[in-house]
């Protein structure tokens, strides 16, 4: 097997695995990463020779992309004290204490390289995070507040990472320096997000054609990425910027073929990107084995510390920091994403998942330092890392789910119910609105007024139909079964145009491109 024949089993594995995944109730990257392992036991199978300076600029910013379009910039705004206590706060303890016991416990570890440990296992994976979250119906204030500490951890670990690194390769450290340098490279990121969001928002009206667009939003976060790098800020932080900024201004209510296309294209990607990410992180299991080379249990041992650290610590601090931000969240009017009670902390603290940016980060720790040694326990920070990955990766992966299930963690279905009733009842309230202003210009007969007063009530009825409560017009139920009745002979006339567009195409002299033209209109018709 070669390195293509390789990708190709991972990517048909990361669309084998959501199916398999829902059907066995367990997360579909904790299983792509039981089949890297997998496929690194097995003889035939290649390493894998991605260099570590590619894995974060091509895996990261799609990832990261995809996550930011299920948020919004508001919902961050609204949440930034518990994000930040977990975001940055957490980071920065979780990587001293790993510094802390790692520079104790194995023989000549120096501060800075055990500073490099500590910050590239502390950054629990967005992709991880979201991706498991996701799939246990987990309240959605939980899932909030992980997508938004996955988000921004990184930001966090990444630049740590990156000073303990040059103060390891070079021998000297300024701790002005260091926090001068994180500043900075938040202010470049942000610059640069904003710019790019801003020029690709204008681009994105010049090109007009649907396909054009979307191709766009593919390049945007590679783009934000790597000119976020070449001037020294945030990759990360660039191409969260640059999402927020595009999914605040650049969605036009009125443009639904993007829009569903771009969502259906996202959803692919997203699915893709994530599984051959995470099959990367099994597959790179040999680099750790390698590293042992007869030393098995003395650093099994380590990593076995330094995952109790990790994993222990996350626990002490979420428990008063939950605590804290509820106090706080009682004096405020406005809501917060937050835990309501000790089941829900328990499982925020067991979905605190390593994932790809550690692995990234752990193989980009340089082979030499300045003066022309060898970076100082190299093989030792390699497999402790990929022993933090593995435990909390596979083991909290796996073990979620039951915990959920034990602990009767739920979503609030009542209140999302009572939420799209809300927005049903102002989308109909809006149409209606709409309607009365169309009847003041224009001349319509009392037929149609009443045909289309009816179509504004179904508009909300649609969504919820629950709304129907509200209106207490009389025959409702008589509408709803006719609303059904008439959406379902609308569906097989439908059907059978599509079927006779479809059929059309293999005819002799028939052009596929105006075929596929007309039947996407039908598709689009199809769901309104």
């Amino acid at each position: 097997m070669d390195q293509l024949a390789l990708l190709f089993v991972l990517l048909l594995g990361a669309v084998v695995s959501v199916p398999v995944g829902d059907r066995l109730g367990l997360p579909a990257p904790v299983l792509m990463t039981l089949l890297g392992i997998v496929l690194a036991v097995l003889d035939f199978v290649p390493n894998v020779e991605v260099p570590p300076d590619l894995i974060l600029p091509l895996l990261l910013p799609p990832l990261l992309y995809a996550a930011v379009r299920r948020t919004s910039w508001r919902q961050f705004a609204a949440n930034v004290r518990p994000i930040f206590l977990l975001a940055v706060a957490l980071v920065f303890v979780t990587t001293i204490c790993v510094a802390a016991v790692a520079h104790t416990i194995v023989p000549g570890l120096p501060v800075a390289a055990a500073v490099a440990l500590g910050a590239l296992v502390a950054p629990p994976d967005p992709v991880a995070a979201t991706a498991v979250a996701g799939q246990l119906g987990l309240p959605r204030r939980l899932v909030s507040i992980l997508e938004g500490e996955g988000l921004f951890n990184d930001v966090t670990a990444i630049v740590l990472y990156h000073v303990a690194i040059a103060a390891a390769v070079s021998g000297s450290f300024s701790p002005w320096r260091a926090g001068l340098d994180l500043v900075l490279s938040a202010v470049v990121a942000v610059v640069v997000g904003v710019a790019l969001g801003w020029g690709a928002n204008r681009l994105l009206d010049v090109l007009g054609d649907t396909t054009l667009q979307i191709g766009l939003t593919l390049l945007v976060p590679y783009a934000s990425y790597v000119l976020a790098e070449e001037f020294h800020g945030s990759g990360v932080l660039a191409v969260l910027t640059t999402a927020l900024f595009l999914a605040e201004y650049a969605t036009d209510p009125d443009d639904v073929l993007t829009r569903l296309a771009g969502h259906t294209f996202w959803d692919i990607i997203d699915t893709l990107v994530t599984g051959v990410a995470f099959g990367l992180i099994g597959l790179e299991l040999h680099n750790a084995i390698r590293t042992a080379s007869g030393r098995w249990q003395e650093m099994l041992g380590w990593a076995g510390v330094i995952v109790a650290v990790v994993v222990v610590v996350r626990l002490l601090w979420l428990m008063p920091a939950t605590w804290l931000t509820q106090r706080l969240h009682a004096r405020k009017d406005h809501l917060e994403d937050i835990p309501t009670n000790w089941r829900e902390t328990v499982v925020m603290w067991w979905a605190g998942m390593r994932g790809v940016a550690s692995v990234a980060l752990a193989l980009a720790v340089p082979l030499k330092t300045d003066d022309g040694g060898p970076f100082p326990d190299r093989d030792e920070i390699i497999f402790i890392a990929f022993g933090v990955i593995m435990a909390t990766l596979v083991l909290q992966g796996l073990t979620l789910p039951w915990l959920v299930k034990r602990l009767d963690v739920r979503s609030d279905t009542d209140r999302e119910k009572a939420f799209e009733k809300e927005l049903a009842t102002r989308a109909a309230k809006a149409a209606k609105q709409r309607l009365r202003e169309i009847e003041s210009e224009e001349d319509l007969s009392e037929e149609l007024s009443e045909q289309m007063l009816r179509r504004a009530f179904d508009i909300g009825l649609r969504i919820s139909p629950d709304v129907g409560e509200d209106e207490r017009r009389e025959g409702h139920e008589q509408r709803v079964r006719r609303l059904k009745r008439v959406r379902r002979i609308q569906n097989e006339m439908l059907s059978a145009a599509r079927h006779e567009v479809v059929a059309a195409r293999s005819e002799t002299g028939a052009d596929p491109e105006i075929v596929d033209r007309v039947l996407r209109h039908l598709d689009v018709r199809s769901l309104r």
